[in-house]
């Protein structure tokens, strides 16, 4: 496994920073739909980043592992210094800050898994970050109606400002394979 440093450039290609749960376990229907996800993304030539630890994050590595793409893991002092056992590329971070940021700049789209409230801070700084165009618009998609009531939520909220359409730049699928199959086709137009 290769560390690099905060600041460098990583990997040439596509890459796309799935967010979700540390929680679910082998087995469970959300590690599986996170391997399923990581194998249709990685066989099509896409890196993935995720967080590096486990549950959904070691799923999305380990179905990436049968490829060889990148696995980033993007790891923080905060918590252990060693990623899951599949991530290729180890990219540690001082804070949860930095974390974030860091897994924010290297998505070329975003994917958003069912987690709780750390998830749903990933979610909402992506979403924020495009909305106030400070960074440019990439996918986002959000892996079946978990966080619908949150998209409705915020594009109802901002409609009674009379702004933009928010939810624009949200995407919901039905379940990883569909979500994975919109990725695919907006990065690469297969």
């Amino acid at each position: 496994m290769s560390e690099i440093g905060f600041s460098e450039s990583l990997i040439p290609g596509k890459i796309v920073t799935i967010f979700g749960s540390s929680k679910p376990k082998e087995g469970s229907a959300e590690y599986a739909d996170a391997m399923i996800i990581g194998e249709r993304l990685s066989s099509n030539g896409i890196s993935v980043c995720t967080g590096g630890y486990g549950g959904t994050m070691e799923a999305v590595s380990r179905g990436a592992s049968k490829f060889d793409v990148k696995i980033i893991g993007v790891t923080s002092a905060v918590f252990s210094p060693n990623p899951n056992e599949f991530v290729n590329v180890q990219v540690h971070t001082l804070s949860l800050y930095d974390r974030l940021q860091k897994l924010v700049e290297l998505g070329d789209a975003y994917m958003i898994l069912k987690g709780g409230t750390g998830t749903l801070v990933e979610f909402a700084m992506v979403w924020e970050l495009m909305n106030k165009e400070m960074i440019s618009e990439k996918p986002v998609v959000v892996v079946t109606d978990f966080w619908k009531p949150v998209v409705d939520l915020l594009d109802k909220g901002l409609a009674s400002e009379e702004l933009e359409s928010c939810a624009r730049f949200v995407k919901i699928a039905r379940d990883a394979s569909e979500a994975a199959g919109m990725i695919i086709k907006t990065l690469l137009g297969r």
